[in-house]
């Protein structure tokens, strides 16, 4: 059993920036697959990026050269550092793991409560 904590989220300016993180527990937590996913007012929840196994990460279009995914196994946490930002990229964001190695956001096996950004104009 895998649980995860979101935290980091918030209210920023256009062209401004914040670092996500997603806690979790878990012994096992470095072999599994993070990703972090998106849900905007009246939207589907829509893929952000992913960390894999290794140093494997992908990024949806829209948010690749400002976001960039990390993480550090020691501390069980994987990061979203959220640069540029725009208002187009406030929504709820949630992280989500799973054992295996998957995209798709039905996929996923865990998933933390979420933490808001705003990004005003």
């Amino acid at each position: 059993q895998v649980q995860l904590v979101e935290s980091g989220g918030g209210l920023v300016q256009t062209g401004g920036s914040l670092r996500l993180s997603c806690a979790a527990s878990g012994s096992t937590f470095s072999s599994y697959t993070v990703g972090w996913f998106r849900q905007a007012p009246g939207k589907e929840r829509e893929f952000v990026a992913i960390s894999w196994r290794g140093s494997g990460t992908k990024y949806a279009d829209s948010v690749k050269g400002r976001f960039t995914i990390s993480r550090d196994n020691a501390e069980k946490t994987v990061y979203l550092q959220m640069n540029s930002l725009k208002p187009e990229d406030t929504a709820i964001y949630y992280c989500a793991a799973d054992k295996n190695f998957v995209v798709a956001a039905s996929l996923y096996d865990y998933w933390g409560q979420g933490t808001q950004v705003t990004v005003s104009a």
